[in-house]
């Protein structure tokens, strides 16, 4: 097998998001915080790829008071995706729903009120009322839609969360992770319809009696800093100050979660520090796409044709610093030859991507073109080049 190398084109399309990606390291970019933090718990994500940038004790388990309500929320999109459920729906609130304590919409007991009032209040306002309602408006119980919460924490690989109930009220037993809030805040980013809501500074919901509740938004980073648009925030005495919080630059969408912060005002300063650290410092590429040629073409033997293009399988989208893209190199593992019939997209060798030297993705190296056997009319011509 042979070995080719070739420099990266500096066409590198940069903010193009239809291509597909290699999956996400599990190491961070950076071994520690590169900024000063407090929290005892962080973590940064570029959200599409979920490559993590830096991180400080994400899998210890925490509570997370109201950011919880994550996975409510993911819940109802997905049901409202999935048209299982609609925002014109009309939901009966139920005494105990209207009684939950914390923070609340006010809803009143036995009032209906539509899906989407009750989920732009648990989203812009943490309702703890709207999310019980919607809850038990789904699954008849919050205990049944608590299990329907842990079951899709499962098929999401969370492997350090717990729910005992919807709302991130103190409960015995429920616990999550820095690592597990970020990849619940990425499956509510595939949602458009969250950011509809979450990115309201101020809004309001009418009752049915006509009394009407002001609702403004607990993340303050929605209106303090640009280009953040959610997530979740939440406090009580045992979770301390909490925040998931998102923000999308130049075609590039970052999570940063802070746990147990000492301060309200602490998880917003760090939180906006982790991000603002991330969009100064990397940016978004698309180093090569599904279908890429390399520039080299195969030998082939007893085909059509004489040699056939190489091209990339998978397409590749990294984090880079400011200029790692002039670093990267492409090697290909290729056999000497390649022997007719092969169907275009065949696979026949390995494109390594080289990062300063060090591997850094492995893609598959594949066919452009059919590879036929040769007709009667071209197995002549060759019989008599052979013979001359």
């Amino acid at each position: 097998m042979k070995l080719f190398h070739k420099a990266i084109p500096a066409l590198l399309l940069a903010g193009i998001l239809s291509f597909s990606t290699v999956q996400a390291s599990a190491q961070p970019l950076e071994a520690e915080a590169p900024i000063a933090l407090s929290a005892p718990s962080y973590l940064l994500m570029e959200a599409d790829t979920g490559t993590v940038i830096f991180e400080k004790n994400a899998d210890e388990q925490r509570q997370a008071a109201s950011v919880t309500k994550l996975m409510t929320i993911l819940l109802i999109l997905e049901r409202i995706d999935a048209q299982q459920l609609a925002l014109n729906d009309m939901v009966t609130v139920s005494g105990n729903a209207a009684a939950t304590t914390g923070s609340t919409a006010l809803l009143d007991a036995g009032a209906a009120y539509p899906v989407e009032d009750l989920l732009r209040a648990t989203i812009v306002a943490s309702g703890n009322d709207s999310a019980v309602a919607l809850a038990e408006h789904v699954a008849g119980t919050e205990p049944e839609f608590v299990r329907m919460m842990n079951e899709r924490a499962a098929a999401l690989g969370l492997t350090g969360t717990a729910y005992v109930n919807c709302t991130g009220l103190p409960a015995q037993g429920q616990h999550t992770t820095a690592r597990d809030i970020a990849a619940v805040a990425r499956a509510v980013a595939d949602h458009p319809l969250y950011f509809t809501y979450s990115s309201l500074w101020l809004s309001n919901i009418t009752h049915p009696s006509g009394r009407v509740t002001d609702l403004t938004n607990t993340n303050r980073l929605v209106r303090f800093y640009p280009g953040c648009d959610g997530l979740k925030t939440g406090s009580t005495n045992e979770a301390k100050y909490c925040i998931a919080a998102s923000a999308e630059k130049n075609g590039m969408r970052l999570i940063a979660v802070v746990l147990g912060a000492n301060t309200s005002q602490t998880r917003f300063d760090e939180a906006r520090a982790m991000m603002e650290y991330g969009f100064s410092t990397y940016t978004r590429t698309q180093v090569i796409s599904a279908g890429d040629l390399t520039g080299y073409q195969l030998p082939v033997v007893r085909g059509a044709r004489n040699s056939v293009d190489i091209a990339v399988g998978k397409g590749l989208s990294m984090l880079l610093r400011a200029g790692q893209a002039e670093k990267l190199r492409i090697e290909l593992r290729l056999p000497e030859s390649i022997q007719a019939p092969l169907p275009a997209g065949e696979q026949v060798g390995t494109a390594r991507v080289l990062l300063d030297g060090t591997a850094v993705a492995e893609l598959p190296a594949v066919l452009a073109q059919d590879v036929r056997l040769p007709g009667f009319l071209e197995g002549f011509v060759r019989i008599r080049e052979l013979w001359r």
